[in-house]
């Protein structure tokens, strides 16, 4: 935000629900992706905007896919991160695919049930979650038995890489023992209902300028089958309008946090033209 805006951009990165300062309704019908566009939607008019660039990392990156699905006149260009488009599958839910694919460990198929990761994560102090989730660096399937759980061991030390500080972690951690995790897992348990919501959509294209980045250590690139939808005619099918692709060497999941510099040029380079 501060690269853009010294060159002249107007930037807003808003708390989606259930994050840092803003609501986080307990249920999650109320985390569908109508709600968090409209979200989305509401403040650009609160802010007296028509058209913006947007970028996305993760759960944000779901959430720019579906607002360019949904709301194409809004969105000059889209700049997204780690998380590929995924199209509407007309016949399976996504939480049976993966739980079908990957096993009931997988960590979305664990998310689905109120109050037990929730408890799982309790046990761990709010700071030392934070770090475990943003320091891994493992590609493969996050996969974790309820007898591991998602806290791990509470005595755990870990050593922070060199761009990411105690101060940062203290952060982020502050607002998540405001809030509880249950609003973020609360998007991996509204996944079902997104089907549900969005069959009109069935075999809609992402029709806005398009630039996707991702780390080749990302485990989103290595979930099997989404280098191959990548790489040959998956993405471009139902992305027509992908203009770049960057595949960053030697990045894991938090691209945006790991190499901020080379993120904010790409970020630069592809809004510039429009």
């Amino acid at each position: 935000m501060t690269h853009l805006s010294s060159l002249g951009y107007h930037t807003i990165a808003p708390d989606l629900r259930g994050y840092g300062d803003t609501s986080a309704p307990a249920s999650p019908t109320e985390y569908t992706v109508f709600h968090i566009v409209g979200d989305l939607v509401g403040l650009l008019d609160h802010l007296g905007l028509d058209k913006v660039f947007v970028v996305g990392h993760d759960w944000g990156a779901m959430i720019a896919w579906y607002f360019c699905l949904l709301r194409p006149d809004r969105v000059k260009a889209l700049v997204n991160m780690s998380v590929v488009f995924s199209p509407r599958n007309p016949v399976k839910k996504p939480i049976e695919t993966m739980r079908k694919n990957f096993g009931s460990d997988y960590y979305i198929c664990r998310f689905q049930e109120p109050g037990v990761v929730e408890a799982e994560l309790a046990r761990v102090d709010t700071a030392l979650v934070i770090k475990k989730f943003l320091t891994s660096r493992n590609p493969g399937l996050l996969c974790v038995p309820k007898e591991v759980g998602f806290g791990g061991n509470p005595n755990s030390k870990i050593t922070l890489p060199s761009w990411l500080s105690e101060d940062d972690v203290n952060y982020f951690a502050s607002k998540f023992r405001r809030t509880g995790f249950t609003g973020g897992l609360n998007y991996y348990r509204a996944m079902d209902l997104n089907w549900e919501l969005t069959a009109a959509w069935t075999g809609e294209q992402i029709k806005v300028p398009v630039k996707f980045i991702v780390g080749d250590l990302d485990l989103t690139y290595n979930t099997p089958g989404v280098k191959n939808f990548i790489h040959k005619g998956g993405l471009t099918k139902h992305v027509p309008f992908l203009q770049e692709l960057v595949i960053m060497e030697g990045v894991a999941h938090y691209i945006n946090q790991e190499r901020p510099q080379e993120v904010s040029e790409h970020i630069y380079d592809f809004i510039k033209k429009f």
